[in-house]
């Protein structure tokens, strides 16, 4: 597993060179109820940086008190979004990762469980020199030493420190787990200074049905409670259906204590893409650049000083409104019920369909209701038989599995574009060991630890320390030999190797216990099955397709593709499986200015 980056500045016996530049801290709360959009509002404000000539870089704050999410129901908290080092964090860390193409760390999520965990075994080694250890100071003085450090890991593949640092704080304004986070940054910003630090707080103004009137009640209560604790925002971001009134955005100037220039609003748009561009009409970026004095003495190009290029970024958000075909997909999964469950693959997809110049209609499909007798059977089967391609994502536990199976035969019979991920790679394989080899008791030994051909088998590397769950699949990044040998030869290039670029080798990222069984691996192969790629050391399957004279496009993957997929640069799976099903594979890979993010 890879080592998270460790800054020069925090490592003992750095060289001690130039004096390092201020570090720029943007701090981003949220008030009223959660799910505004913080995630999304601290990523557009990184995205104006970015475009005026800045390095970025994120941190979120996440006041649970798990160590990190890899342990968290689909069902309760989203998905877990896999970092290159094998961090397993909260889904936000990806709104970072695609907006402002970085490649964070695990120290870039602090949770309440980490820093407790990192002050108690301080406390244990005598670090404290036998003081009281109590929240304030030593809990506060663990969350600032932390910020500081890992806000100067590059994260943009460039060397040195970022220019800026943003910070999300998890939750809302008031909530008893985010006390001493809230606490930290009221001394923090006196640490910093304050000129360094800047205090953004997302708001909700409803605006009631009846009288039709903007409500600025909740956000006045909210930033009273913020100024309470010590912090005053600096900026006011407002989120609502509709765009604020210029009324309501005095209002809250004079009861906030706040410039009105400085009440933005944030209402709802087509796309998300579009933030960013409503962010920059209204000023954000040069409200950031009076309020932290950002010039080319903090990092910011002589050229770049006063100049904000999102000429590209505004043409790819303004091009989605302009599509007039569209692109139907079917993700046959485990945890439909809450979409923000499959958040990457979803944008994946959305990334891809962009790139094809398709408006994507995605259909959720629980794999439950395609087992043979299930409730909502027909109406579940009528979305994968419509659709024009078929995405089946990972997921844990038995429940749905003999419907992925069943979709997995489907889209292989009927020729449907398929793109598997971890257990839909799975799936398919087991599907095709029942249904080509005729055995009948093949399955992963996941779900039955007796059956008679185990297909797909646990890995010895995933066991735990006293049976523990977290932190021990197999995660991160990874490379993946593509292998074409006796393929390429006959002349038979693999899907693989076409949405790859032809890469000797892709890193990945990867979140799995289970493996596909290499015993059985050769006579899968002889039965039309292409292992086309495969680990370092040749011995796990890490890809599989059907040969494209036998379906157009069949592919599954063991790791996860979608985590690294971009705006305006999608996942090279993901893009093909969406040409696929535009009927426009591999013809239109040549859209591609470059290889994807691998």
């Amino acid at each position: 597993m890879a080592t998270p980056v460790t800054p020069a500045a925090a490592t003992p016996g750095a060289a001690a060179a130039a004096p390092q530049r201020q570090m720029k801290y943007i701090v981003v709360t949220g008030g009223v109820v959660s799910g505004l959009g913080k995630g999304i509002t601290i990523s557009s404000i990184g995205r104006l940086l970015k475009a005026n000539g800045l390095r970025v870089t994120s941190i979120k704050i996440d006041p649970y008190l798990n160590t990190d999410a890899g342990t968290m129901s689909p069902f309760e908290h989203g998905e877990t979004f896999v970092l290159d080092d094998g961090g397993e964090t909260d889904l936000d860390l990806g709104n970072y990762e695609r907006f402002l193409d970085l490649a964070l760390t695990r120290d870039h999520n602090i949770t309440t469980g980490k820093v407790y965990a990192k002050v108690i075994e301080r406390e244990r080694k005598g670090d404290y020199l036998g003081k009281t250890v109590q929240v304030v100071p030593h809990v506060t003085n663990e969350i600032q030493e932390w910020i500081e450090k890992v806000a100067r890991v590059p994260t943009d593949g460039r060397p040195g420190a970022p220019d800026v640092c943003l910070v999300e704080v998890g939750g809302t304004v008031g909530d008893i787990e985010s006390a001493v986070f809230l606490e930290a940054l009221r001394q923090f910003q006196f640490q910093v200074k304050r000129e360094n630090f800047c205090l953004v707080h997302v708001s909700l103004v409803p605006c009631l049905g009846v009288v039709g009137e903007q409500k600025t009640k909740p956000t006045q209560h909210g930033v009273k409670e913020l100024r309470g604790l010590g912090l005053s925002p600096d900026v006011i971001v407002c989120r609502g259906e509709s765009e604020l009134e210029e009324a309501t955005r005095k209002k809250l100037g004079i009861f906030c204590h706040v410039d009105p220039s400085r009440v933005l609003s944030v209402h709802d748009v087509p796309n998300i893409y579009h933030v960013p561009l409503m962010l920059e009409k209204q000023g954000m970026d040069e409200i950031l650049r009076n309020r932290l004095e950002l010039t080319r003495d903090c990092g910011m190009a002589a050229e770049r000083e006063g100049r904000c290029d999102l000429a590209a970024w505004r043409a790819m958000a303004e091009s989605i409104e302009t599509f007039t075909e569209s692109v139907t997909i079917a993700l046959v999964g485990k945890y439909t019920n809450l979409q923000d469950a499959y958040l990457s693959v979803y944008k994946a997809l959305k990334h891809s369909s962009i790139e094809c110049g398709r408006r994507l209609e995605l259909e959720y499909v629980d794999s439950e209701k395609l087992e043979p007798g299930a409730d909502g059977g027909e109406e579940a089967w009528a979305k994968v038989k419509s659709a024009d391609g078929v995405v089946v994502p990972g997921g844990f536990g038995v429940r749905g599995v003999e419907g992925m199976i069943a979709c997995a035969k489907y889209c292989r019979e009927q020729k449907k574009p398929y793109l598997g991920v971890c257990l839909g790679m799975q799936v398919a394989v087991v599907e095709y060991a029942r249904h080509k080899l005729g055995w009948a008791g093949a399955h992963s030994t996941e779900f039955d630890k007796e059956c008679e051909k185990p297909t797909v088998i646990f890995m010895p590397e995933a066991l735990g320390e006293k049976g523990e769950l977290g932190g021990t699949m197999r995660l991160g990044a990874r490379d993946t030999i593509l292998h074409e040998d006796a393929w390429t030869k006959r002349g038979e290039a693999s899907i693989a190797s076409l949405v790859y670029r032809g890469a000797a080798a892709v890193p990945e990222r990867h979140r799995h216990r289970y493996e596909v069984n290499p015993d059985v691996v050769p006579e899968l192969e002889k039965a039309g099955l292409r292992f086309v790629g495969k680990d370092d050391t040749n011995t796990r399957m890490e890809i599989v397709e059907l040969p494209r004279s036998a379906h157009p496009f069949y592919f599954a993957a063991q790791f996860h593709p979608e985590f690294k997929s971009r705006p305006q640069n999608p996942s090279p799976p993901f893009f093909g499986f969406v040409l696929a099903a535009a009927k426009m594979f591999p013809a239109g890979l040549a859209k591609r200015k470059a290889l994807g993010p691998v």
